[in-house]
C-alpha cells in the first residue's frame, strides 16, 4: 500500500534548469498520491510558484553568488564566494530542519542544494556532475561533491546508464560509497507534431550577469538573421506579453505548456548548453548551436562532446555570428531515448517500512 507522502522538492536557484528539470518529479509526486512542498529562492522559486499555484512554497537562504563578467575569472570567482556559500549552506541545514519538523516531512529531494537534507528523513540528492568539472583542479572539486553527496540516502542522476547517454564522463564516473540510480532524462517537455511557425527560437537562462551579456549580444547580432525568431530571455520577472521587433517576438519568459509549443513550433534552437536544455531538446528531437556560458567548465564540455557527435554546432560566446548558424541542418540533431522512469518504485523510499 502507497501512503500519502509531503515531499519537500528544493532546486538550486542557478538560472532556471534546476527548477525547470523538478516539474517533472514535482508532477509524478501529485500523481501518485503525494504532497509535495516546494522550497528554493529566487528566480528558480518565482518560476515554481507560477508552474504550481497550488502547492505550499518556502523560500530558503540564498547562496548568492555572484558570476564573473569575465569568464576567466569564473573560478576565482566561485573561490572568493566560497566562505558565503558555506555560512549559506549552514543557515539552509537549520531552515530545513525547522521545515522538516513543522511542515511534518517525510521525505527531501534536493537537486543541487547542498545543505537540503535531514538525518530522520529519507534524503536524495540530483545531480548529473558526479564529477564536477574545473580545470587542474577537477580531482579537488570532485572530491568534495562526493563527500557532500555521501550525506544523502541517495542520488538521482537523470541520465541514462549505458553509453547512450547525454552527459558523458559528468554522470558516468566510477565513484566508491555512493549510492547512485540512473532515473533517466528529465524533461517537463514532450514533442508534438505542431506546423513550423519559427525558423529559430532564441532559449537563454543561466546566472547573471552572463545571461544578460549573451542577451544584448543576440538581440544585437540576430537583427540580420534572415527568418523568424522568437526569443524568450529567462527572465521570470516583469511581464510576459509578447513584444514585436522587425522579425521578432520577444517574451520575457514563458510558462512550461506556452514553451513547449514554441519549442515544437520552431526548426531551430540556440542556447546555452547546460544539462537541463540539453535533456529537453533530447526529448524534443531538436537540431540546435549551443553557446557555453564562458567559464563554466561543464557546459564547455557538453557542447563541445556534443560537437565532436555530431549532434550539435557550438561557439564561444565571443565567437557568435550570424552565419554560423548556417550548417545547424546538417547536424544529427539531439535524440529521445524513450526512457521511461518508473516513479513509483523511485519514490518507494519514502514509504514507511
Amino acid at each position: 500500500m502507497v501512503f500519502r507522502k509531503r515531499i519537500l522538492v528544493a532546486p538550486l536557484n542557478w538560472g532556471l534548469g534546476h527548477a525547470t528539470r523538478c516539474i517533472p518529479l514535482i508532477k509524478a509526486l501529485q500523481d501518485l498520491g503525494h504532497e509535495p512542498v516546494i522550497a528554493s529562492d529566487g528566480v528558480a522559486l518565482a518560476l515554481l510558484e507560477k508552474e504550481f499555484p497550488e502547492l505550499e512554497t518556502i523560500a530558503l537562504p540564498s547562496y548568492d553568488i555572484k558570476y564573473a563578467k569575465n569568464g576567466q575569472f569564473f573560478k576565482f570567482k566561485m573561490l572568493q564566494n566560497s566562505p558565503k556559500l558555506v555560512n549559506a549552506i549552514k543557515s539552509e541545514r537549520k531552515t530545513v530542519n525547522n521545515i522538516v519538523k513543522d511542515k511534518q516531512i517525510d521525505g527531501i529531494i534536493s537537486d543541487n542544494r547542498l545543505g537540503v537534507y535531514n538525518k530522520n528523513v529519507p534524503s536524495v540528492f540530483i545531480t548529473h556532475q558526479l564529477k564536477v568539472l574545473s580545470g587542474n583542479t577537477t580531482w579537488l572539486s570532485t572530491k568534495m561533491h562526493q563527500k557532500i553527496i555521501k550525506r544523502f540516502n541517495e542520488c538521482w542522476v537523470p541520465d541514462n546508464i549505458g553509453e547512450d547517454n547525454l552527459s558523458g564522463k559528468l554522470g558516468h564516473t566510477e565513484v566508491q560509497g555512493i549510492p547512485v540510480k540512473y532515473i533517466g532524462p528529465l524533461s517537463r517537455f514532450n514533442k508534438t507534431e505542431r506546423p513550423l511557425k519559427y525558423d529559430l527560437m532564441v532559449l537563454l537562462s543561466g546566472p547573471e550577469p552572463q545571461r544578460t551579456m549573451l542577451e544584448h549580444v543576440l538581440l544585437d547580432k540576430l537583427k540580420s538573421f534572415d527568418g523568424n525568431i522568437v526569443f524568450v530571455k529567462g527572465k521570470v520577472d516583469g511581464s510576459s506579453e509578447k513584444q514585436t521587433e522587425g522579425q521578432m517576438d520577444i517574451y520575457n519568459y514563458m510558462t512550461s505548456h506556452t514553451l513547449e509549443n514554441a519549442l515544437n513550433e520552431s526548426k531551430f534552437i540556440l542556447s546555452r548548453s547546460g544539462y537541463t536544455t540539453v535533456m529537453d531538446l533530447a526529448k524534443l528531437q531538436k537540431k540546435a548551436f549551443f553557446i557555453p556560458t564562458p567559464g563554466q567548465f561543464e557546459q564547455e564540455y557538453l557542447a563541445k562532446r556534443l560537437s565532436k557527435l555530431g549532434h550539435v554546432l557550438s561557439c564561444k560566446q565571443n565567437d557568435f555570428s550570424v552565419d554560423k548558424l548556417a550548417n545547424i541542418e546538417d547536424t544529427k540533431g539531439l535524440s529521445s531515448m524513450n526512457y521511461t522512469t518508473n516513479y513509483k518504485k523511485l519514490f518507494s523510499l519514502f514509504q514507511s517500512e
